[in-house]
């Protein structure tokens, strides 16, 4: 099998650039899935708080370093710093807590998970605090901290010099958000995780962070297809059976999963493609062995819609009671 090639952002970063994405993993089966995600080849593993299952990953981890399949330092670890923990006070004890969870000494990446600060909830009150302030309350909503970016930012830089992560990045930040982060940083962000697939092609995005050497990572690759078991999407917004990818995947002989992972990597971000099918893991990684043409490219490029699965300005008003938009 050949591995797809490494994500290099402006000489800083080298990162995997097909990686395991572990949201909605279910705990259950989150160690026995990473274990073998480690052994058919996966080297890039990208977490969260938030995910709920960062103890169950880390056994998994535990096992394949234990069995000497991996060494720590063959591992690209991603976790997320969530809502709740933006003020400078938190942000240290949240990201040692993942570390315990994790059992790693280190992260290789420490992103803010979102441009949303949240009232704190102690680790013992609830963990992961998830996005309800008091889900007990007669009408439970989100409450909002009153946290600047550069604070937490100021933060993450100190988890740097402290030697508990080596790189710190943001995600679900758009371009005006990047440039007020990049005239405070002293610590330059590494990488920029956002939704991006043929339906959210983020054309600007993308090029203003190639230009300003901020790697990106592109969750959901699929497009709808995350989101459909829970209600985000509709079957028929598959990109699977769109003309243009079923063309591409009937010239090369490979699926259309596989096409429009290897889109995004071609496009020069990495991508994290999560699984609930242990069969999958081995079909999604192998994307480095061919090549799209720049007619393929294109025609994939074009289904763009600009539309976006992951919005809090909608969801969160929708399951939380609270209006929160971040996007335009």
């Amino acid at each position: 099998m050949s591995l797809p090639p490494l994500l290099s952002a402006a000489g800083r970063i080298e990162v995997p650039a097909v990686g395991l994405g572990l949201w909605k993993l279910p705990l259950a089966h989150a160690a026995d899935r990473v274990e073998h995600a480690i052994d058919v080849g996966y080297r890039h593993l990208d977490s969260a708080c938030d995910y709920g299952n960062e103890t169950a990953v880390g056994e998994g981890i535990r096992r394949s370093i234990a069995a000497g399949k991996v060494k720590r330092d063959d591992l690209w670890i991603t976790s997320k710093l969530w809502n709740t923990y933006h003020a400078r006070e938190h942000v240290r004890p949240a990201c040692e807590r993942t570390l315990r969870d994790l059992g790693v000494d280190y992260l290789d990446l420490y992103l803010i998970h979102f441009p949303i600060a949240l009232r704190y909830v102690p680790f013992e009150e609830r963990y992961p605090p998830e996005w309800l302030f008091d889900p007990q309350a007669e009408k439970p909503r989100m409450e909002f901290a009153r946290v600047s970016i550069s604070e937490t930012w100021h933060a993450m830089e100190d988890l740097v010099r402290a030697g508990l992560v080596r790189n710190i990045g943001i995600c679900n930040f758009n371009t005006s958000l990047l440039r007020d982060l990049l005239n405070v940083a002293t610590i330059r962000p590494a990488m920029l995780q956002v939704e991006m697939h043929p339906s959210l092609t983020q054309e600007k995005l993308l090029r203003f962070c190639r230009e300003e050497g901020i790697g990106v990572t592109a969750f959901s690759p699929f497009g709808p297809a995350s989101y459909v078991s829970i209600g985000m999407a509709k079957p028929e917004d598959s990109l699977f059976t769109r003309p243009a990818v079923q063309a591409a995947a009937k010239r090369t002989g490979r699926s259309p999963a596989q096409v429009l992972l290897r889109w995004g990597v071609q496009r020069g971000t990495a991508v994290v493609p999560m699984t609930s099918r242990p069969e999958r893991l081995l079909e999604n990684l192998s994307v480095g062995d061919f090549e799209l043409t720049a007619e393929e490219m294109s025609a994939i490029g074009a289904l763009n819609e600009n539309r976006r699965f992951n919005d809090p300005g909608e969801f969160a008003e929708a399951a939380f009671n609270t209006f929160c938009p971040i996007y335009d």
